[in-house]
């Protein structure tokens, strides 16, 4: 297969998954409300939808916290023409992460691997971020050349914020703007961390999930653009970048839909600054091949 071409000139979608219920349970999906997540979702699905909305480049994104998972995605993206790069899971405590962290880019289709993440918003432990632990495992993450994606809830930000802060060498990815509070119409307390986090330069934010923390069947650009808003001022389009959170976006909204709702959020910024947010923001926070 050939290699994939993240190029600037292309658009890349920073956040997307795939899963097997045949392989293992998505434990996550429950309740009546996630139901129509409750089938295989696998590249193939993705790929029409992708390449239909202009799509050259991907980044895969981890589901469950299963070490199995992670070599799994990595040999679907040496098997791919579309996933540029791998966000992939490892215990970030265990005493040996940093092995296995060499391990996994040595498997076939490690070279894809740019960048661990954890479900940090469901850990009890509001500065799960903090622990000693942790710290090293991130540490670990970092001295591999790696990318980590924060997986937080708004009252986690202050812990995260306090990690970036001392592990100035790592690349930190806020996914889906921390899930704010959309579908109350809140901005605060979310975006003074937000803003906090911004002032650190070895930062970048997802313009992605909005649409799912919005009012599924009502929600409009109108009411995204102040959380848009937020992260463009915080961060600026230099360290935005887009992702469509396919397929878990189809709760509330198709592809087509999602990248639709950020070509309007970002229709005021000159063609330098949406090519950044479009392409140029992931390619350089994730090392994507050009």
């Amino acid at each position: 297969m050939a290699a994939v071409n993240a190029a600037a000139s292309g658009l890349v979608d920073a956040h997307h998954h795939v899963w097997d219920l045949s392989v293992r349970d998505q434990d996550w999906i429950t309740g009546p409300e996630l139901a129509p997540l409750r089938r295989d979702f696998s590249l193939h699905d993705l790929e029409p939808e992708a390449r239909a909305a202009g799509v050259t480049a991907t980044v895969l994104v981890q589901t469950v916290t299963v070490a199995e998972e992670t070599p799994e995605f990595l040999a679907l993206a040496a098997d791919s023409d579309l996933v540029a790069g791998v966000v992939g899971w490892t215990d970030l405590t265990a005493p040996d992460v940093a092995d296995t962290l060499a391990e996994l880019r040595e498997q076939p289709g490690g070279a894809h691997l740019v960048g661990i993440r954890h479900q940090v918003q469901g850990e009890p432990d509001p500065r799960w971020l903090l622990r000693p632990d942790v710290l090293r495992g991130l540490t670990a993450v970092a001295d591999e050349g790696l990318a980590y994606d924060l997986l937080v809830k708004p009252h986690q930000l202050e812990a995260a914020v306090e990690a970036a802060r001392q592990l100035p060498q790592l690349t930190f990815v806020l996914d889906h703007l921390a899930k704010p509070p959309i579908a109350t119409g809140k901005l605060d307390p979310w975006a003074e961390e937000i803003r906090a986090l911004a002032t650190l330069p070895n930062t970048v934010c997802k313009l992605s999930g909005l649409v799912t923390e919005a009012d599924w069947d009502s929600w409009t650009v109108a009411g995204l653009r102040p959380y848009a808003d937020t992260v463009l001022d915080a961060f600026g389009p230099g360290r935005l970048m887009f992702g469509s959170d396919w397929p878990v976006c189809r709760l509330a909204a198709g592809y087509a839909q999602v990248l639709d709702a950020a070509r309007a959020l970002t229709s005021g910024l000159s063609p330098a600054e949406q090519e950044d947010v479009f392409a140029g923001t992931a390619v350089r926070a994730y090392g994507l091949p050009v």
